[in-house]
């Protein structure tokens, strides 16, 4: 697998979880990396996304100071820090890569359940 995520599981509301997304070294330099998440019932919605070699980044409103991704070149993985969780951050998140070159690639995917 290109994409391969892990540090999903469960906590209690107010608690904090990091979700790694190692990536294969031909899609880690994608322009865009980011993750998503989809609770049952709903749409999938973009969580945070990270662009290019700058690393500018970019989050869903309802998760602004509380989430934070990141990227580490040496480990071709991508993480992200989520604090202060609550119920509504419940969901399956998968990571994708998209680039022209390698085309848009998505993770398996790692639960994340927050408990009121």
């Amino acid at each position: 697998e290109r994409l391969v995520e892990s540090g999903g599981g469960l906590v209690q509301a107010g608690g904090s979880l990091t979700l790694s997304c190692t990536a294969s070294r031909d899609i880690f330099t994608a322009n865009a990396m980011g993750w998503n998440r989809q609770a049952p019932g709903k749409e999938r919605e973009m969580v945070a996304s990270i662009f290019g070699g700058g690393g500018a980044t970019r989050y869903a409103d309802s998760v602004k100071g509380r989430f934070t991704i990141s990227k580490d070149d040496a480990k071709t993985t991508m993480y992200l820090q989520m604090n202060n969780l609550n119920p509504d951050d419940t969901g399956l998140y998968s990571c994708y890569a998209d680039d022209p070159y390698v085309g848009l690639n998505w993770g398996q995917g790692t639960q994340v359940t927050v408990s009121s």
